[in-house]
């Protein structure tokens, strides 16, 4: 069953769809800079993506603000069936592509200090990242053409299984203690990532498995969707270990392993403390805005297709970006994306900027939150006083 939801707002509604065209330029603004450090030779050009992401962007959402307007009902049908905003999610993956290719190629044919390898590593993890939001996009959707290529876009970050484990697993449990993807509140970024990133794996494995079961296949049958994510990956490192040797397979996977802790903490920030409650019978109440965190910052919104518009995705993951709407009943976030996922890096910070809205989203009844166990006497403690 679908959550109920009120009637947002329609005015003041403009189409955006020619600031839509900053999306799939991530990619090749991002790699520009490394094109731009293979014909200076400065190394500080491949700090361009993550001074971007953690101090720009955060600047930026500030500086142009919220939009809470949301698409009438009579122009979503006409904006879904524009193939305009389906190509532009398309473009994402070869850019993404060419720079995870391009990336390899300099480690290759370049000899880089230790630091400027780490930074060619973070500069073309970070554009694999905002490409596994991508691959969010596509993963929802119904047309085989899109589910091909959410795989192919989770390809260079080694998470093939997201495609699995969030379709199915997390839109399933999220916002309750089972779900390894829901992070809880005075749990830090740093204890939620191995958690989240163990948890992940072996829910996806574990769906798949029970699907298949239930076709009198087994778990190594082709047709597992972890295992052909998981192929494109070795055949994508595979083909560039073939052509540019042995080393670029630690730069693969450090960059990988980068990408996949942008998609982790994203999550940490989406549904913190957040709990849906159960009923008489023990079920959780069905998924409601209540349940996400969300963010109308514009520019994050544009670069990341409304992703912060989390809650109408939860309610309906097969709507496309551009008709996601914001709703008033929606825990909001003191800022974009960006601005969160540095401060999720900083415990202290983090817990000053979201736990008294935790509190304050729950009236400050914490039997409502979702907290972590460790960190309970803590915070009971702390706010029940």
């Amino acid at each position: 069953m679908q959550p109920h939801l009120s009637n947002p707002p329609l005015t003041g509604w403009k189409d955006k769809r020619w600031l839509w065209l900053w999306s799939p330029a991530v990619p090749v603004v991002f790699g520009s800079s490394l094109l731009a450090f293979a014909w200076s030779g400065h190394w500080a050009w491949l700090l361009y993506a993550p001074v971007f992401i953690h101090l720009v962007l955060p600047v930026l959402d500030t500086l142009f603000g919220e939009d809470f307007s949301n698409p009438p009902e009579s122009a979503v049908a006409q904006l879904e069936q524009d193939g305009f905003y389906r190509a532009l999610v398309w473009a994402y993956v070869p850019f993404q592509l060419a720079g995870t290719v391009l990336g390899a190629w300099l480690v290759a044919t370049h000899d880089l200090p230790w630091y400027a390898f780490a930074a060619l590593a973070v500069s073309v993890g970070s554009f694999n990242g905002v490409g596994i939001g991508t691959a969010h996009e596509l993963g929802h959707k119904k047309e085989a053409s899109d589910r091909w290529l959410s795989k192919l876009a989770l390809a260079p970050s080694l998470y093939g299984h997201f495609y699995v484990e969030h379709n199915r697993g997390h839109h399933r449990w999220v916002a309750t203690p089972q779900d390894p993807a829901s992070s809880r509140m005075g749990e830090s970024f740093w204890a939620f990532l191995p958690r989240t990133v163990l948890g992940s794996l072996k829910s996806a494995w574990h769906i798949e498995r029970e699907r298949l079961g239930k076709q009198g296949k087994s778990a190594w049958h082709i047709s597992n969707d972890n295992l052909q994510a998981w192929a494109l990956t070795v055949l994508l490192f595979g083909a560039l270990v073939a052509w540019l040797g042995w080393p670029v397979l630690v730069f693969l996977v450090l960059q990988g392993a980068y990408a996949a802790s942008m998609l982790e903490v994203v999550n940490y920030v989406e549904h913190y403390g957040l709990l849906r409650q159960q009923d008489a019978s023990g079920r959780y109440v069905r998924c409601e805005p209540e349940h996400s965190w969300n963010s109308n910052h514009i520019v994050g919104n544009i670069l990341l297709y409304h992703l912060q518009r989390h809650s109408d995705h939860h309610a309906h993951p097969a709507r496309r970006y551009q008709a996601l709407r914001h709703f008033g009943q929606a825990p909001q976030l003191p800022s974009g994306y960006a601005g969160m996922v540095t401060a999720a890096y900083f415990p202290p910070l983090w817990y000053a900027l979201m736990d008294h809205r935790v509190v304050a989203h729950y009236g400050g009844d914490l039997s409502k939150a979702n907290i972590h166990p460790p960190a309970r006497e803590r915070i009971e403690r702390r706010w029940q006083a």
